[in-house]
């Protein structure tokens, strides 16, 4: 096992690395910029290194000074937590390169996965279904008219380096892929430095599902069930839940094992999600997978009660899996609601600042996942999620009342939040219904914006 790990990251999953660690006897190294000197990931960590200033760019993405304090602090693994460095091929390998374990897959599958045509290739291949569209990046809008036309309409011209709703443009007609492609393609140079771009058949208002795998560097692997991940703003994930009310068993197990084939096929281990959307038939179609720990995995946890970081960890220093498929059974529901630093009044604008007064919920069921506390500066350079509250019922129309509780007990002082508007979810009776799909926020609630 481990002797030290040195977390590459921030905020409330630096803190939950470091928690699975101490559990597990090992040091922990945390690093910070200089706008984070106060955070509860520096104070909790057994040591802690400076990486440069607030700017993501000379900190937390600053390679040397990162791979210079796990040098320094004598860490022999590095945890990437998500975002930043958790899906860049390039920074497994130069942490391998300097004698630390990557707390994560290889870069091989890292950079094949990170791919969309390349990773759509694959999955096709293992069996896998996958959205009819492009086999691979577009040349020319010449073809993808043509494909479009195979397909037809409406289609989805996609960034093939990236997510995130990022160079991701709908086209219902020739005229609007004429615009979709030159588009696609600028916003996709801009946001991932890659101009190419593929092209799908899109599926009208589907469920977004994502399947939760760990697999050991053995190849043994199994499925965690499933995540509900409709209910998103601008591609973005605002609510999750486990499991799905729009999956039954069957289609658990098959879109499960789906999941594990494809993995596999692309040589992954370590935690991963693999993603697909769920049409109204019951149909699901690969999109992509995440190959990093989920901001959403606390909900898995709850409903499992298998703690994926100290998996995660276990299988780095090449553990075998504890159990097989047979082991895992999903007991409850479980949703997460994630509270972010912005205004829903305001068109969810920013809000950074410092927080006055924080007062978390408790209880049976709740789990509060953040690095917040009173008098902490919520900063203006990173992501404006600063904290996950979670809840756990027998059933969902539990979850869901004791996730109301836990909203109306959570007091945050000083700055806006999004707790208002996660209440406004919980009210509607279509959400109550379990009526969700991935135009779901923009129908149900932002109709009026």
């Amino acid at each position: 096992m481990f002797h030290k790990i040195l977390i590459a990251n921030r905020g409330e999953i630096a803190l939950r690395v470091i928690r699975a660690a101490k559990e597990m006897g090992i040091k922990t190294v945390a690093i910070y910029s200089e706008a984070d000197k106060e955070a509860l990931h520096v104070q909790f960590a057994d040591e802690a290194y400076c990486v440069g200033p607030a700017a993501q760019n000379k900190s937390y993405l600053h390679v040397p000074n990162i791979i210079s304090a796990a040098i320094v602090s004598g860490a022999d693994a590095i945890h990437p937590g998500y975002g930043f460095f958790s899906e860049r091929g390039e920074f497994a390998e130069v942490c391998q390169a300097n004698g630390f374990k990557f707390i994560g897959p290889s870069k091989e599958a890292i950079d094949t996965l990170g791919d969309k045509a390349k990773a759509k290739e694959i999955m096709r291949k293992a069996g896998v279904p996958v959205i009819p569209g492009s086999p691979g990046k577009l040349t020319s809008l010449e073809e993808a008219m043509a494909f479009a036309n195979e397909v037809g309409y409406p289609v989805i011209v996609k960034a093939a380096a990236g997510g995130g709703g990022r160079g991701m443009r709908v086209a219902r007609t020739e005229a609007d892929l004429k615009k979709a492609y030159d588009l696609a393609r600028t916003e996709a140079e801009v946001a991932f430095n890659s101009p190419e771009v593929y092209l799908e058949k899109y599926v009208e208002n589907p469920r977004h599902i994502e399947v939760q795998l760990l697999i050991d560097e053995k190849g043994n692997g199994v499925y965690l069930g499933e995540r509900e991940c409709s209910l998103q703003r601008r591609h973005q994930k605002v609510l999750e839940e486990s499991p799905s009310c729009g999956v039954s068993k069957e289609l658990r197990q098959r879109m499960g094992e789906a999941a594990v084939k494809g993995a596999l096929a692309a040589g992954y281990y370590n935690v991963g999600t693999v993603e697909f959307l769920l049409d109204a038939q019951g149909n699901f179609y690969f999109m992509e997978m995440n190959t990093r720990i989920q901001v959403e995995h606390p909900i898995t946890e709850m409903v499992t009660g298998i703690d994926l970081i100290k998996e995660q960890i276990r299988v780095a220093a090449g553990y075998p899996l504890r159990f097989k498929q047979e082991d895992i059974k999903l007991r409850g529901h479980a949703i997460e609601c994630r509270i972010n630093a912005e205004d829903p009044e305001k068109d969810f604008r920013p809000t950074p600042g410092r927080i006055e007064g924080f007062l978390p919920p408790g209880g049976f069921g709740v789990r509060v996942d953040t690095a917040a506390y009173t008098g902490c500066q919520i900063p203006p350079y990173y992501d404006s999620m600063f904290a996950k509250l979670i809840t756990w019922g027998e059933d969902r129309d539990e979850a869901i009342k004791r996730m109301k509780r836990a909203l109306d007990e959570f007091i945050i002082e000083g700055i806006s939040t999004t707790i208002s508007f996660h209440k406004k979810v919980l009210e509607n009776e279509h959400f109550v219904k379990g009526e969700l799909d991935t135009a779901f926020i923009a129908k149900h609630i932002l109709k009026d914006h």
